[in-house]
């Protein structure tokens, strides 16, 4: 088992096929390529994007399909072959291909969620990337119910 440094967790240790790789980096942080996807049964459903290049950054993470339950991804060509996945049509999301939804704080405290720019997941190649959309169907601070935005 290999281990990181994080602020979040102290050490952590996890199985390097656990490893997401974003090659293309994550917007505003394109250098930063090499993630794990850490789940606590106590902030459940929310889960943690955690760099394995930098300690201190760490993102907040939710599966889409709680959010918005018709939530319809609209990725780009280039996006869809740097996962690997068939270029001339949208992927659904399942077993095999996640999408989450970034959450940040708003200004009153509660979590809202970046559908503009979903994570999207090739399970099987762990592969990643942020699949910012062309359009402007779904918002980049979409609210969160109080019930659903509580992680602490």
């Amino acid at each position: 088992m290999a281990t990181t440094q994080t602020r979040q967790f102290g050490l952590l240790e996890y199985d390097s096929n656990a490893v997401l790789e974003f090659p293309a980096g994550l917007p505003g942080f394109e250098n930063q390529i090499r993630f794990l996807l850490v789940e606590k049964p106590a902030h459940a459903p929310i889960m943690f994007l955690q760099s394995l290049q930098s300690p201190d950054l760490c993102f907040l993470a939710a599966p889409i399909n709680l959010i918005d339950s018709g939530y319809e991804l609209a990725m780009t060509e280039e996006d869809l072959r740097r996962l690997k996945l068939d270029d001339t049509r949208q992927p659904a999301a399942d077993a095999n291909i996640v999408c989450l939804a970034l959450l940040s704080a708003a200004e009153n405290g509660l979590l809202t969620a970046n559908l503009l720019a979903p994570v999207v997941i090739n399970v099987a190649a762990r592969l990643a990337v942020q699949a910012v959309r062309m359009d402007s169907r779904y918002s980049h601070q979409h609210p969160l119910p109080a019930r659903e935005a509580s992680c602490s």
